[in-house]
């Protein structure tokens, strides 16, 4: 029970911290996402995750996000609204994709949404 009690203390701090704004300002997360797409350019690689998160902070539980609904990207909220923002306004422009997809289906259900970049070389 103490186990569990902990586990259920970490998943709502986590919530908490993705349910609010980062603070992260733009040139700081463009920093970031250049050292990430860098190791993963020198890995060989044309495609990254770079973030995964409960499916509780979409409106609908990623239920349009797991049937690849147009405006999907309305149902996100906190850090995942705020990482797609960013990446319409400062990643797209420069030919960069992203893809948010349910990565986990624990129980048959819907869980983790995973965001992935990929780029074309």
């Amino acid at each position: 029970m103490r186990k569990q009690a902990q586990a259920e203390a970490e998943k709502k701090a986590l919530m908490d911290r993705l349910s609010k704004p980062s603070g992260v300002a733009d040139d700081e997360r463009l920093k970031r996402a250049a050292a990430i797409i860098k190791r993963a350019v020198s890995n060989g690689l044309r495609e990254v995750e770079v973030g995964r998160f409960p499916n509780e902070l979409c409106t609908d539980r990623g239920r349009a996000i797991n049937q690849m609904e147009p405006g999907w990207e309305k149902t996100l909220t906190g850090l995942p609204k705020e990482l797609f923002q960013f990446w319409k306004t400062h990643l797209q422009p420069r030919g960069y994709k992203i893809k948010f997809q349910i990565v986990d289906f624990s129980s048959g259900v819907p869980g983790d949404v995973g965001i992935s970049l990929s780029w074309s070389e």
